[in-house]
This record gives structure tokens, C-alpha cells and sequence, in this order.
């Protein structure tokens, strides 16, 4: 799996976590699976874990927008991790 983008909205206290990412159609799990829950968990924890690391060194403003409600992007270099190997599923004989 790739993780293209996280978006994270703060809502009336609780966490909402928007995950993109990509992955082969073969070897995806259904929506609504344990299977997947897990791994696109892991993906996210993953993906936090790169942007805090990313955030602890030089961060760029990139744009600010907003009067009495702000919102400002920065943009911080991730340390690009070894893509991770798939492992392979036995086929029923």
C-alpha cells in the first residue's frame, strides 16, 4: 500500500482521520473487514509517525489563510521509508 494523503479534523471531540492511499485490487481486503481496519490502521499510524518526524526539522509556511479562524499549511520533507514487501498468499490446491 502507498499513502498518498491524511487529513485530520478535530470535531467535537473526537479524531477524524481521511486516509488516500493506493493499493493492488488483488490483494485488497473488503470495506468493513478486520483485515482491513488493520492495515489501513497501521498505514495511518505509519503516515503520523513519518509527518512528526518530518515536522521536528525545517518547516516552509506554504500559504495562511483566515481572520478570526486561521488555518495555515506547512510543508516539512518525510524521510522516505523502504517500501515495505507484500507478503505472498498461498493459493488453495
Amino acid at each position: 500500500m502507498t499513502l498518498e494523503r491524511l487529513v485530520i479534523d478535530y470535531r467535537s471531540g473526537e479524531l477524524v482521520v481521511r486516509a488516500l492511499y493506493q493499493r493492488s485490487l488483488e490483494a485488497s481486503p473488503n470495506p468493513g473487514t478486520v483485515k482491513r481496519r488493520r492495515e489501513v490502521s497501521e498505514l495511518v499510524r505509519t503516515g503520523l509517525q513519518d509527518a512528526l518526524e518530518a515536522l521536528a526539522g525545517d518547516v516552509t509556511m506554504a500559504g495562511t489563510s483566515g481572520f478570526s479562524v486561521r488555518e495555515d499549511i506547512m510543508v516539512a520533507s518525510a524521510a522516505k521509508r523502504a517500501p515495505e514487501k507484500q507478503p505472498k498468499e498461498e493459493s488453495a490446491a
